[in-house]
């Protein structure tokens, strides 16, 4: 799924907190209100009178006692220290030398800090293309989430890594075995080989509330089994460079070394992985991101299962709705992903999806920023059925979808061009197992378009081809191969729906 962005040259700095190493900062042009501007507004909403009295809360809002969390499942909480290689630029074949950036001199023995930082971090100099492997060191946080030695973490942390070290509260360092990392929603799996760990308890992102103060242990820049504390700021929080993934924003304090470790609720329940900070420097700034639980227990069975993962697609390029395009299609408020594009052959095409639609709804739940939409297919499997809202030309549709595979290939049959004699004018693809199964049939091709002979005759989109000419038929060759054999008509054998008939086609 790919969405069109329109970013500011003001956006901040996403930083992955990568294992005890800061992956990337970098300055934005970030307007910010000064002390005294908040002092002053400070007083005039002080000595603003109040029109009416206004109810006070039931009760006080208090910080819990997180004091209960930790003792109990701290000691499910690790530190991960990674040995691997990662890609640094060759100054001149030595890497012990200072070396002034480009146009500067540096005084003797001193080093540029910016030449220190990506030689270290694993960047790229600007103006110094050449790279080279070098060894790596750097620490993560993960947390056991059962007694026979899975761990969770982020897939940055054990990106690269060589050697993977598990070291336990109680002072036991352990090997780790990664499992499987995917880099899409940054989740990762590693096992030790141990028995009677101590393990977390999961929550849902569900049960979560904005709001709702929130706890985090990891170790920030080495610092085993620290605790920070905040609040949820926000929940289905989709980021620019990672729409796959709908975030829980806090402002609890995330620094180089919380990744992988767990994001507790009051109720000592985890629900989500810390990951990502937005910073204007690199280190924490107020502002932090947190994969849900509910994915990350997705993924993980997933690689536990199989060692990969498969995430769903829909097969459509969208982007924002602002007002001036609400207004344009009439729609009462901007909200909802305007769809640009449709992957031709893809879920979307298969089930009526056509530029120019705003999708308002997946599953009843309401899409308000465009990037909602991928965030909620990243919760679904290939081969789910998904339920669409719609708005088109002034008024809503209901559509229903099928999601496919991302990655996957769709072999069509080729109906570009003007239809020559012997072509039927048909776009076809394998049925998905799936699909096979909803059908009951063994092979068969789904009808993607139809045109020409095969449209005259009366195919249709969404058809199901068994066989031609009497031969079952399951892939594009072999209709290929049975059509290049007749003369002058084909008789094709079409389910649709829970009917089979037999079509004769005119070959053009």
């Amino acid at each position: 799924m790919t969405k069109q962005l329109n970013l500011s040259p003001a956006r901040l700095v996403l930083a992955l907190l990568a294992a005890g190493a800061i992956g990337g900062a970098g300055v934005a042009g970030v307007q910010l209100q000064s002390a005294t501007a908040h002092a002053q507004v400070a007083t005039a909403v002080a000595q603003a009178q109040p029109q009416a009295p206004v109810a006070p809360l039931a009760a006080p809002v208090t910080p819990p006692d997180f004091t209960q969390i930790t003792e109990r499942y701290g000691p499910a909480v690790v530190n991960i220290s990674v040995v691997g290689t990662t890609k640094v630029s060759n100054d001149e074949g030595d890497d012990d030398d200072a070396q002034a950036a480009p146009g500067q001199a540096l005084p003797p023995g001193m080093i540029d800090p910016f030449q220190e930082f990506f030689r270290r971090f694993g960047g790229q100099m600007p103006g110094r293309p050449r790279m080279q492997e070098a060894p790596m060191r750097a620490e993560g946080s993960g947390f056991i989430v059962s007694e026979d030695g899975i761990i969770l973490t982020n897939a940055h942390v054990v990106k690269g890594a060589k050697e993977v070290t598990v070291k336990l509260t109680d002072r036991r360092e352990l090997r780790a075995k990664v499992l499987g990392a995917d880099p899409k929603t940054d989740v990762a799996v590693i096992k030790v080989e141990a028995h009677n760990l101590p393990v977390v308890r999961m929550g849902r992102m569900a049960d979560l509330k904005v709001g709702e103060w929130v706890l985090a242990i990891g170790s920030p820049f080495g610092f085993e089994n620290t605790v920070t504390a905040g609040v949820v700021s926000a929940k289905g929080r989709s980021l620019p460079d990672d729409s796959a993934v709908p975030f829980i924003q806090t402002d609890v304090a995330i620094n180089p070394g919380n990744s992988g470790g767990p994001l507790f609720n009051s109720r000592g329940e985890v629900v989500g992985i810390n990951s990502q900070i937005y910073s204007r420097t690199g280190g924490y700034q107020g502002v932090s991101f947190a994969i849900p639980i509910d994915l990350a227990n997705r993924i993980r069975e997933q690689i536990v299962a199989t060692g990969k993962v498969e995430h769903a697609r829909l097969g459509v390029v969208v982007q924002e709705v602002n007002q001036t395009l609400a207004d344009s299609f009439k729609l009462d408020r901007p909200e909802g992903a305007l769809v640009s594009k449709v992957e031709k052959g893809g879920p979307a095409d298969q089930a009526g999806l056509q530029p120019g639609d705003v999708i308002r709804q997946v599953n009843g739940q309401r899409l308000v920023s465009s990037g909602d939409l991928p965030a909620l297919i990243a919760l679904a499997q290939p081969g789910d059925k998904v339920q669409l809202e719609v708005w088109r030309k002034g008024g809503v549709e209901n559509i229903s979808a099928r999601l496919g595979r991302d990655g996957e290939k769709v072999a069509k049959a080729d109906d570009s061009g003007p239809l020559q004699k012997g072509k039927l004018g048909l776009a076809l693809r394998p049925l998905q197992a799936q699909e096979r199964n909803q059908v009951g049939v063994a092979g068969g091709l789904l009808v993607e378009g139809a045109r020409g002979p095969a449209a005259a005759a009366g195919v249709q989109n969404g058809d199901v081809l068994l066989a031609v000419n009497g031969t079952p038929v399951s892939s594009v060759e072999q209709v290929r191969a049975v059509v290049a054999k007749s003369d002058k008509s084909v008789a094709l054998l079409i389910q649709r729906g829970d009917e089979r008939i037999f079509v004769p086609v005119r070959l053009g």
